[in-house]
């Protein structure tokens, strides 16, 4: 892995499976945060439509400084394309379920507000066989997300993203600790 001290880019996504951590560390670089999950989810975990996501998105982006965290497909041509790097959290799926689990838990127990109004759900991410279950997302998106950022970083509309991929959070610690030296 090739890293660029000091870091010159100021327009970063961080991606990576649901719960690996990705909000965490864009926090910690220390620009303007968005967050995803924020300019989608509407209060009662109500779904905006694509066009309204994409209005939200497209202001949100137009800082010259940003670091944004989160994966929705529907959006990755604003963002990727505003992008100066992608930081890449591609953890093992036990190390990921292990801390979607603990969030999800903590969230529940301390009412944590998520995005305005809404609070996590125990009991529906404990229903396996359903669509709302952010245990079943990880079982569905996590292998097929490792192929396809491999094709997203080969194509000519992304060849300007410098990729930072992290295999173990140990990896990415180093790798921030040298940033700060």
């Amino acid at each position: 892995m090739d890293i660029d001290l000091p870091f010159p880019h100021k327009r970063i996504v961080v991606v990576g499976a649901t719960g690996c951590g990705k909000s965490t560390m864009a926090k910690r670089l220390g620009l303007e945060y968005i967050e995803l999950d924020a300019l989608y989810w509407k209060p009662n975990w109500v779904i905006p439509n694509d066009e309204e996501f994409r209005t939200k998105v497209e202001a949100a982006t137009q800082a010259p400084d940003w670091v944004l965290a989160g994966n929705y497909g529907v959006t990755r041509d604003i963002v990727w394309s505003r992008a100066e790097a992608v930081i890449w959290l591609d953890y093992p799926f036990f190390l990921v379920l292990g801390r979607l689990l603990r969030r999800t838990w903590v969230r529940w127990q301390t009412k944590e507000l998520l995005w305005g109004t809404n609070t996590e759900p125990l009991w529906v991410h404990f229903k396996l066989w359903s669509k709302d279950s952010l245990i079943n997302w990880l079982f569905q998106t996590y292998w097929r997300r490792k192929r396809t950022y491999l094709k997203f970083f080969a194509r000519p509309e992304y060849a300007h993203l410098k990729v930072f991929r992290f295999k173990t959070p140990w990896q990415m610690e180093a790798w921030f600790e040298a940033l700060k030296a």
